[in-house]
């Protein structure tokens, strides 16, 4: 695991009450903010004691104009390279600067790419939303704005999985398929795993049609209980749980399993938020969430 020095984490001392109240309710759903200069990371406790470096990125701290200073680590449509490496190499110096990064093309499927050496990590035009390995050095990563990002790590074989889970992802059983991934490669066991589900748009905020409240429904047992009726074919949705009990259903205890409390559509002065952002600016930035072991 990387020691990461004191001057790095954020001083946890409140400095008014919201502070003292997002430091306690972060703490007490298992995260800390990790900072170096501008750059504002989230991560998870149980995950970095199993021995797994992992961070949920912020838009803070960055080069990108998306509206100014934002950390974007994705979408070279929307930004230039320059700002886009720039940013990355920022995100990356919060854990020290040592590892390196490994992502896939994102595609909204249900598809798990293995990487398992140097030569695939650095293949990255690969249409995946879901990836396992346990290549020291590396931290793979998962990009977002709203979707769900979890992070699984085991830390008996030292796996890990990075995974997008949007509502296209949660309903194909995305999070399930990378659980099964762990263990048919690796030899992992649900029971062993620890996981952090990271911020996404919320169950207060994330308003889908009769389409996707259908399909989950039928799909899922418990699917009607993920929504909350705002108008006629119209509701909220709770990813979160969804891809909670998609972790639980796979056998993870629920004890293993950390859920960050924070919505990336009511919180977009911290996050991306493509609901939010695209029709405000036309473009919207991109979130990182990566995992992996040091060399």
């Amino acid at each position: 695991m990387i020691s990461v020095p004191m001057d790095k984490i954020i001083n946890k001392q409140a400095v008014n009450g919201s502070t003292v109240s997002e430091e306690t309710t972060l703490s007490e759903a298992g995260f800390y903010w990790l900072q170096q200069g501008a750059v504002k990371v989230l991560v998870s406790n149980a995950l970095e004691s199993a021995g797994f470096v992992n961070g949920f990125s912020t838009r803070l701290g960055g080069v990108s104009s998306i509206p100014e200073n934002a950390l974007n680590l994705a979408g070279f449509d929307e930004d230039s390279e320059e700002n886009i490496f720039e940013n990355r190499r920022r995100f990356l110096d919060a854990f020290g600067g040592e590892m390196r990064l490994t992502s896939v093309w994102q595609v909204h499927g249900d598809s798990v790419r293995h990487v398992k050496d140097e030569r695939e990590a650095l293949e990255t035009e690969e249409k995946h939303d879901a990836i396992i390995s346990s290549l020291s050095g590396w931290l793979v990563a998962v990009k977002t704005a709203d979707c769900v990002p979890v992070l699984v790590g085991d830390p008996v074989t030292g796996a890990f999985s990075a995974i997008h889970a949007g509502w296209r992802g949660t309903l194909s059983s995305i999070v399930r398929k990378s659980v099964e991934g762990l263990s048919r490669e690796y030899g992992a066991k649900p029971e062993n795993m620890v996981a952090a589900i990271g911020p996404a748009a919320g169950k207060d905020n994330y308003e889908v049609g009769a389409e996707v409240i259908s399909a989950f429904s039928e799909t899922f047992p418990d699917g009607a209980e993920l929504f909350v009726e705002t108008t006629a074919g119209h509701a909220l949705i709770d990813l979160h749980r969804a891809n909670k009990n998609q972790l639980i259903d796979s056998g993870l205890p629920a004890s293993n399993i950390s859920t960050a409390p924070l919505c990336t559509m009511e919180r977009t002065d911290l996050f991306f938020s493509y609901r939010v952002e695209k029709r405000k600016y036309g473009k919207t930035g991109r979130l990182m969430s990566v995992i992996g072991r040091a060399s």
